[in-house]
């Protein structure tokens, strides 16, 4: 095909895989709920669960997105240096979001800053928002994120002296998800990105938000403090929406950079229960594809 017929498909697939990623959550989402579920003992931990379960089939059968804060659009973009529309892909997504906007429908939550209009569209400056990220090859791959306000509210990061030492990190992340989490829609998946400055620490947070549920950091020490993040955390008690009960986060996890010896850079992004992400991959063609995020998933 010629190149406006490549860049009017790729404009149709990430619009059709935008809207489904509202609607329906990754299949390690689903499981790791249904496995939370099942480990909570008291009466309205449970009921609560089977409530998102019942929410999440409602909007399977209405195909409506399974919450209604569809959050500011991103898009989190690994394209092959090679890939034929890589100048067109900001104005694709652009159009991709106004297209499922309508067609989702999604909220509309884009709202421009000192102005405080609302676009109408999900779209505005720098909105969708996306991240970018140029590696070899002529295919794409793009992580859909919608984050709604509850779950962005959280969202923190420091620079440490490095005589907090890493017990200074574990201590922040407490601090974070203890005074802020419950606004999150608990259970939360707990991003902490360590690194030497604010920015780049909160990059890696969100970016963490991205790795399948369960997976772990590959540098033992750092899978260790994941996993003991992980049980104090649940060990607060917090519980499903905050009501109380085991099962407080899904799972922490960990991304991280060499640091400068002066600094200790630590964010903190959170994802709600109803984890909104969708990872496809785009042939260069711009029309074959496969959806990495949900299994069996049909656009």
């Amino acid at each position: 095909m010629d190149k406006h017929e490549a860049k009017r498909s790729l404009t149709d697939i990430m619009a059709r895989f935008t809207s489904y990623a509202g609607k329906r959550l990754p299949t390690d989402v689903l499981g790791r709920l249904a496995a939370l579920r099942q480990g909570e003992e008291s009466k309205l931990s449970r009921v609560v669960f089977d409530s998102m379960f019942e929410n999440l089939a409602a909007a399977d059968n209405l195909d409506r997105p399974c919450c209604q804060d569809t959050g500011v659009i991103q898009y989190f973009v690994k394209a092959g240096a090679g890939f034929p529309l890589l100048g067109e892909l900001r104005e694709v997504l652009t159009e991709a979001v106004r297209r499922a906007t309508r067609e989702a429908p999604l909220r509309h939550n884009a709202v421009e800053t000192f102005v405080e209009k609302n676009t109408g569209d999900n779209t505005g400056l720098r909105v969708p928002w996306i991240d970018w990220e140029i590696v070899p090859g002529d295919a794409v791959e793009i992580e859909v994120y919608m984050a709604g306000g509850g779950c962005s509210l959280p969202g923190a990061a420091k620079v440490l002296m490095p005589s907090a030492g890493y017990e200074g990190v574990v201590q922040f992340v407490f601090d974070v998800v203890t005074s802020y989490g419950v606004n999150a829609c608990p259970p939360l998946l707990v991003g902490v990105g360590v690194s030497t400055s604010v920015e780049t620490a909160a990059r890696l947070s969100k970016l963490a938000l991205f790795r399948p549920i369960g997976s772990r950091n590959p540098d033992p020490r750092a899978a260790e403090m994941e996993k003991l993040l992980e049980d104090g955390l649940n060990e607060v008690g917090i519980g499903p929406q905050g009501l109380s009960g085991n099962c407080s986060v899904m799972g922490v996890h960990i991304e991280n950079s060499a640091r400068h010896p002066s600094t200790i850079g630590v964010g903190v992004s959170t994802g709600c229960w109803a984890h909104r992400r969708g990872s496809i991959r785009i042939a260069p063609d711009c029309a074959s594809y496969e959806i990495l995020s949900h299994k069996e998933a049909v656009l």
